[in-house]
């Protein structure tokens, strides 16, 4: 396995909001897959990943089982950022919802994620309480409010990347989200997303509608096909992020092993990483050696 060989980069300084740019430039496209705390963090850069997106609807299911139907809020999704943060030196980007209110509250939004370390948000235009915008019942804000909140944002930012989100797809049409696009590009926005488009044919018509940075989101059991990062860059995207494939996969993971330590089967027994994969991927090598620099009582006893 990869872990075997690589050491996780927590120590190192955090990227900055430039850092996030330039990848989403450059790479062919930015992939971020979504995670939802320290450990998947880790996995990811292990993995080789270039960042990570952290959303509700992932880091508030793990930690919390509830659905992504606006029942928390930023302290509730900023303590897992937190945690995202102290575990991996990638660049993160943070669903920030809409924002949490008005345009003094998106302001406190964004202190509050530049100060936890993140490196972009991207808010989203859905009347509060918001919700995942793969569900029905969605309701938007008028594009006059949204604008209010980006130019707030953006004002107030020190660097960090700011990703407009429309969900008018879904409320309102096509047409609308796209003109809602390109009037949240004019009020500031770094790069704009389009939630939920529901066929390839859509999702190439937002990947080509703008002169602009571009992301979208590819979401299992969503209304928007899954396509490969090649195949959506070449459409035009330039970030895309798969934000509850880990999410999906552990659930299931766990199932299946409770399931077969509740028969006593105990047929999974071994199946997973081993104690000593664990044990290199959070790291023991590093402490170890700090307790034996540090801890003068415990080297005495050696």
């Amino acid at each position: 396995m990869a872990t075997k060989t690589k050491t996780a980069s927590a120590d190192k300084a955090p990227p900055t909001a430039t850092t996030f740019r330039k990848l989403a430039e450059t790479e062919t496209p930015f992939v971020l897959p979504g995670v939802h705390d320290g450990l998947s963090a880790r996995l990811a850069e292990l993995a080789g990943f270039r960042g990570v997106f952290m959303g509700g609807f992932a880091s508030l299911g793990a930690r919390h089982a509830v659905p992504d139907v606006g029942l928390m809020g930023l302290a509730d999704i900023g303590a897992v950022a937190r945690d995202v943060r102290a575990a991996t030196s990638l660049p993160l980007m943070v669903d920030a919802d809409d924002g949490y209110g008005d345009a003094k509250n998106v302001v406190h939004t964004v202190r509050t994620y530049e100060r936890l370390g993140a490196q972009a948000i991207f808010l989203e235009d859905q009347v509060s309480p918001k919700r995942c915008g793969h569900l029905a019942g969605k309701r938007i804000v008028s594009a006059a409010r949204m604008e209010t909140k980006i130019r707030a944002a953006v004002a107030e930012r020190t660097s960090l990347f700011i990703v407009a989100r429309t969900d008018a797809r879904s409320v309102a049409g096509m047409d609308e989200a796209l003109w809602r696009g390109e009037r949240y590009l004019r009020a500031g926005a770094d790069a704009i997303y389009i939630e939920s488009p529901e066929s390839v044919a859509e999702l190439e018509q937002c990947g080509r509608a703008f002169k602009s940075l571009n992301m979208t989101s590819m979401l299992e059991g969503g209304k928007t096909p899954i396509l490969k990062p090649s195949q959506l860059y070449a459409m035009g995207y330039n970030i895309v992020i798969y934000g509850i494939t880990l999410l999906l996969r552990i659930t299931h993971t766990m199932q299946l092993a409770l399931d077969d330590l509740k028969s006593e089967r105990l047929e999974l027994v071994g199946s997973g990483v081993s104690f000593d994969q664990y044990m290199q991927i959070v790291g023991l090598d590093r402490w170890s050696a700090i307790e034996r620099r540090f801890d003068v009582e415990r080297a005495d006893e050696g």
